[in-house]
């Protein structure tokens, strides 16, 4: 049986993560995820419902990253302001059921996500984050930094477009406004700010902002205190990746039954009603680009490249799940 690969701990701590995460992607690659739902119609408030299980995660990462803002190998990529995506989350999961910002979590829809307990799955993935926020040395937080804040980077703006047109929101999401008003759109967790202004971040400047994501982690790479250190880091994000895709077995496998707390937010216009296989292919394909563009990088003119590349194949693929609805 060979043995585990060696891997070259003097490397910058994001190459050992790109390296160091191949086989997560494989499995990602390979997962059922697309396969999952099929038959029937996804209705929006199954969407809302993911939504929810993200703010959980986003809560339980970013309240641990708060708590250890100064640490050495966290302080260099600790932006909440540019970052944080649990605010975000709340405000549209508030704008789609049409209540209060405050009053979301009292929801039937919510209660429903919680009783009489919450999804196994990602029950694990917030206890993880607990776990290594309590640990002596919260470190391999970054991993999850890592995997989730560049792939949320990676082809947001195009994601952005997908879910307006799948679920009816306003039209004309790409406005300054989105951040300034910018809870009442339905999509604020695909939006990001500029790196160094309040202005919505363009793909370029979305470029911009994982590099210096990055740069900040090699600084953190060269503060671990150990070769052991900064491996736990590497092993982390693939577990990471595991976590994360084990958020598909919360998707419920039907429709949901009518919302009993009400019908939510009207739609402007038509909602948009895709077959069910379609929706959840297409969720795969676009969780599976933004692990691919995570693992794969973004550096430099070619990555920028790819970034544009990745765009242009969501815009294609848009059209052709709106065509298939028609």
């Amino acid at each position: 049986m060979a043995g585990a690969p060696i891997i070259d701990l003097s490397q910058p701590l994001a190459t050992l993560l790109r390296e160091g995460t191949k086989q997560a992607h494989t499995d990602a690659e390979t997962s059922q995820g697309a396969k999952l739902l099929l038959g029937g119609k996804l209705p929006k408030d199954e969407y809302v419902r993911f939504l929810m299980t993200l703010w959980y995660v986003y809560d339980a990462i970013e309240r641990a990253l708060d708590r250890h803002a100064a640490y050495p190998t966290l302080e260099p990529t600790y932006n909440p302001t540019l970052l944080a995506r649990a605010p975000a989350l709340a405000a549209d999961i508030s704008y789609l059921l049409d209540v209060p910002a405050d009053k979301w979590q009292s929801h039937p829809m919510h209660k429903d996500l919680c009783t009489p307990s919450l999804p196994s799955s990602l029950q694990a993935y917030v206890s993880r984050l607990d776990a290594l926020a309590d640990s002596a040395d919260p470190s391999p937080l970054l991993a999850h930094s890592y995997v989730r804040y560049l792939g949320d980077l990676s082809g947001g703006q195009s994601i952005k477009r997908i879910i307006a047109k799948a679920y009816g929101l306003d039209a004309g999401l790409a406005g300054a406004g989105e951040l300034d008003g910018g809870s009442e759109s339905g999509v604020s967790f695909y939006i990001f700010k500029e790196l160094r202004s309040a202005g919505p971040a363009s793909i370029g400047e979305m470029k911009r902002i994982k590099d210096w994501f990055r740069d900040g982690m090699n600084v953190a790479g060269e503060r671990c205190a150990s070769g052991e250190a900064k491996l736990a880091i590497v092993e982390e994000a693939s577990n990471a990746f595991r976590l994360n895709m084990g958020l598909f077995s919360s998707i419920r496998n039907e429709p949901a039954a009518t919302n009993k707390g009400g019908g939510g937010r009207k739609q402007s216009g038509t909602e948009a009603s895709w077959p069910l296989a379609s929706v959840a292919a297409f969720i795969a394909a676009a969780c599976l680009a933004h692990f691919i563009i995570v693992v794969g990088g973004f550096t430099g003119n070619r990555g920028y490249e790819k970034l544009l590349a990745i765009d242009e194949w969501v815009r294609e693929a848009f059209q052709q799940f709106s065509t298939g609805s028609a």
